[in-house]
């Protein structure tokens, strides 16, 4: 399907490497996931065109009020949309809820990749979602003292400790990302959604 995006002409090419440690019970720095996109020419501030920025709203719109209306309140379902690449995060009661949520997504009009880290269990209390909250503002705030990188180009999300790194950057700003995010207090571990633009 099509899509409005920032990026050049030439093909989207995925690709995707995965390291996986517990830094909970070992003195390392925590673990990073990534799942990337080769990208092309870059936006001067956001990275996405406007159009790209408007579809990411509508995107997250629709499935989690179609989510909503078809599970209602048995999930807890988080939708973020980054030039077309959705991550859901949440907890569902079955495999089956999550996969459908998944599959909702991606029938989205343009929507291009969805990587569903939805969880099966109870839906988390008021107080994880507020730690989760409180991570996504230490991570974004280190961005910025850290002054590696424009801060508004990497996206934050954090679900259950688990930080999530969406955004269209060069390979050294996700690993610069990736490095701050992963030795800020109370980041279980980073999972990096990124679009490439080398």
């Amino acid at each position: 399907m099509s899509h409005r995006t920032a990026v050049g002409p030439s093909a989207l090419v995925f690709a995707a490497a995965v390291a996986v440690t517990t830094p909970l019970f070992v003195g390392c720095v925590p673990a990073v996931i990534a799942v990337g996109v080769g990208a092309g020419a870059l936006v001067a501030v956001d990275r996405r065109s406007t159009g790209a920025q408007l579809d990411d709203q509508t995107i997250e719109f629709k499935v989690a009020s179609a989510a909503g209306t078809r599970f209602g309140d048995t999930t807890h379902l988080n939708v973020v949309s980054y030039n077309g690449l959705v991550v859901l995060t949440g907890e569902a009661p079955t495999i089956k809820v999550a996969d459908d949520i998944a599959q909702l997504a991606k029938t989205t009009d343009r929507v291009r990749t969805v990587q569903s880290e939805m969880v099966v269990g109870p839906v988390t209390d008021l107080g994880a979602r507020s730690n989760d909250t409180v991570i996504t503002s230490k991570v974004k705030a280190r961005f910025v003292e850290a002054d590696r990188f424009r801060a508004n180009f990497v996206k934050v999300v954090t679900e259950r400790g688990v930080v999530y790194l969406m955004g269209i950057v060069t390979r050294q700003e996700a690993e610069a990302a990736a490095q701050i995010a992963s030795t800020t207090s109370g980041v279980a571990r980073v999972v990096k959604v990124f679009e490439y633009t080398n």
